[in-house]
Order: C-alpha cells, then structure tokens, then sequence
C-alpha cells in the first residue's frame, strides 16, 4: 500500500498548484490557443481534469468502498466550455478545492481497500489500486499535454531551432 499511496498521492497534492502557476503567469490567450484541429488547449485540459474531480475519480472511489460498480466516463461526452470562454484562473481554484477534498477521502482509505475490485462496463473488473494509479497517471498525462499545447507557437517561431524539437513535441 505504501508506494501507491505514497506516490500517486504526491502526484495528486502537486497538480493543482502546477495548474495554478500555469493559470495565473501565463496569458489567457495563450493558455486557450488550440495547438492543433481536434487536440485540446492547456486551459480544455484544465476543464477536463475539473470535470474528473468532479464526476469521475473521487465517485469512483466512493464506489468501490460501497462495494458497487460504476459507469463509464466518455470525455468526448462532456459539456465543455468553448476554448474561448474558459477563465483558467478560476478553474485552476475550483481544481484545488475539489482536489482538497478528494485527497481528505484518499486519506480514509485503509490496507485492505486497495484490493476492493468493481465492474467498468468497458474494462471489466477493477481494482482500487489500479483506480489511483490511474488517477495520478491521468493528472500527468494531461498536464504534459497541456505543456505540449503550450509550447507549439514557441516551436513555430523558433526558426533553424525548430530541428532541435522532436516530433512528439510538435503537434500534428
């Protein structure tokens, strides 16, 4: 228990003040710049990582320590704001509230709960434990994609430098 717990709960108290900084140095404008057709701003991978502690990993959890199964999550599927309309800074503060709270419920888990297993309807059953590795997994992956969505207009405008960046930095 102690490395999943200890690990992906370090993940999980760091994201926020991560997207906080991001938020709150950078320009809106830039934090809401699509990087590429069909791929997400830093501020919709934001969006994205609210709606989950809202809706997904926190009821996921609670879930399990009911003993009942849980439903798929379809990003695609979410009521998204509009790029432009998305204020990051106040996302970024409903982010930390949301993932107070969820890191006070990670704390009641006890030694045994890490093995409690529930059916995803697409996955089939599951544990817990893989549950939070995926959590914190999840926190790092879309805050690398939000970092990649930032960094395309300085690769663009980069000139002969633009060689030096590898083909998974640069949006497609």
């Amino acid at each position: 228990m102690q490395d999943v717990m200890l690990w992906s709960q370090s993940v999980l108290r760091t994201t926020p003040a991560r997207w906080t900084a991001l938020a709150e140095s950078l320009e809106p404008e830039l934090m809401r710049r699509v990087p590429a057709p069909g791929e997400w701003s830093a501020a919709e991978c934001l969006h994205h990582l609210v709606e989950a502690e809202r809706e997904v990993f926190p009821v996921r959890v609670e879930r399990f320590l009911q003993g009942k199964d849980f439903d798929a999550f379809n990003p695609d599927m979410e009521a998204k704001e509009a790029a432009a309309a998305i204020d990051a800074a106040q996302l970024a503060e409903e982010f930390e509230q949301l993932r107070a709270a969820s890191l006070q419920l990670l704390s009641r888990l006890g030694t045994g709960d890490l093995d409690r297993t529930a059916l995803h309807p697409e996955l089939g059953r599951v544990t817990l434990r893989q549950l939070i590795h995926e959590w914190a997994g999840h926190d790092l992956m879309h805050t690398v994609q939000a970092e990649r969505a930032l960094m395309q207009p300085f690769i663009e405008g980069c000139g002969p430098w633009k060689a030096y960046f590898s083909d998974h930095a640069v949006a497609r």
